[in-house]
């Protein structure tokens, strides 16, 4: 009878090495702001392109 290997291969084990930094609370957000400022240039653009197209 052959031997059945996982179809995951090994188990899974927490890793105890290295952890993901996160990123200082002010970074996030000055980021969360530019990317605020960036939706909203982009919607108020497509906004004056589509009435322009129409006009």
């Amino acid at each position: 009878m052959p031997i059945r290997k996982s179809l995951h291969g090994a188990t899974r084990r927490a890793r105890h090495g290295a952890r993901q930094r996160r990123a200082p609370v002010s970074f996030d957000r000055w980021l969360d702001r530019l990317v605020a400022i960036a939706v909203s240039t982009a919607l108020l653009v497509g906004g004056v392109a589509l009435a322009v197209a129409f006009l």
